[in-house]
């Protein structure tokens, strides 16, 4: 039986790709003590105190789980809070990579390493370019504070696969639905929405909604992952997304149009972007061809899914 470690296991991503691996192996997850919690109820698997800022304890649980698979999901990972807190994102992303990796190299250096990064690498495209699906060689051009910690982490991830053999598995993913993950803009909404529903807000807020995204659900996304560390080749990247694009605008529409109520839209200031990513359609052709992967839940689904979930927590 293989035996996963998954990185920042109490939080969103984290806590569904521990679920996942739960009929996959023996899951172990890392947790710092005093992360908020996003787990709908006490795991199943074992959560073990560790704090990527202290690579001592890494180092201890590398030895004592003796992991085959370690997926690295654990980040500060809200891009608008990115642009107010750089520092803090910029030094909890990067040196908790690099710590992982010495960690790895150290304890475990066999281990499969599946680096967790994102599509905001590849930042604004130009607009001319539309129809552009975007493939794992694409410029990177980073906008954000957040943008620029993951480039560094899948540049670690390579350098250290490179220098060191380590065997790093790197992804980027495009935008995904996760009801757990309440930053996210899709999140958001349906949040908003059931609140608006309950009688319990007035007016749902959103910031630019002319941004173009193409949907996958959560739960796709981490069998994605489970995949990309079984059947990918370490040194390799891959960018994963979903099918259905439309823009933010029409995300939104869809949700009103399933609410039980009129919901009245407001553009607020405070949650636009100094600067955005307003075009991200993604070529998932390589990861897909190495794989077999394909996005199983159709896009309605994932959304009733995620505003069913959103409801429940109202």
């Amino acid at each position: 039986m293989k035996r996963h470690i998954v990185t920042g296991a109490l939080g969103s991503g984290g806590s569904y790709m521990c679920e996942y691996l739960q009929g996959h192996g023996e899951v172990h997850g890392l947790g710092r003590w005093h992360t908020s919690r996003t787990v709908p109820q006490k795991p199943l698997y074992p959560v073990h105190e560790c704090d990527l800022g202290d690579i001592g304890s890494i180092c201890r649980v590398l030895r004592e789980v003796e992991p085959d698979t370690i997926y690295h999901l654990a980040s500060h990972a809200n891009v608008r809070a990115s642009f107010d807190n750089p520092c803090a994102v910029l030094r909890n992303n990067i040196d908790g990579t690099l710590n992982l990796l010495e960690a790895v190299r150290m304890e475990c250096p066999e281990a499969i390493v599946l680096l967790c990064s994102s599509s905001e690498v590849y930042g604004q495209v130009d607009e001319g370019l539309t129809s552009k699906r975007l493939d794992e060689a694409f410029p990177q051009c980073p906008v954000s504070p957040y943008a620029v910690s993951k480039q560094t982490q899948d540049a670690l991830g390579y350098a250290w696969f490179k220098s060191y053999g380590l065997r790093v598995i790197r992804t980027r993913m495009f935008t995904y639905l996760n009801p757990r993950r309440s930053d996210l803009f899709a999140t958001s909404f349906a949040m908003q929405v059931a609140r608006i529903e309950a009688g319990k807000q007035d007016i749902l807020r959103h910031g630019n909604l002319n941004s173009v995204r193409t949907m996958l659900d959560v739960r796709d996304a981490v069998r994605a992952y489970h995949m990309a560390a079984e059947k990918g080749i370490p040194g390799e990247v891959y960018n994963i997304g979903g099918t259905k694009t439309m823009s933010v605008k029409d995300f939104l529409f869809t949700l009103v149009e399933l609410a039980r109520c009129e919901i009245v839209t407001k553009e607020d200031p405070a949650l636009m972007r100094p600067a955005d990513v307003t075009l991200q359609i993604p070529n998932c052709a390589f990861f897909e061809k190495r794989t077999g992967w394909r996005p199983e839940i159709p896009f309605h689904a994932s959304v009733q899914h995620l505003l069913d979930h959103c409801r429940e927590m109202v």
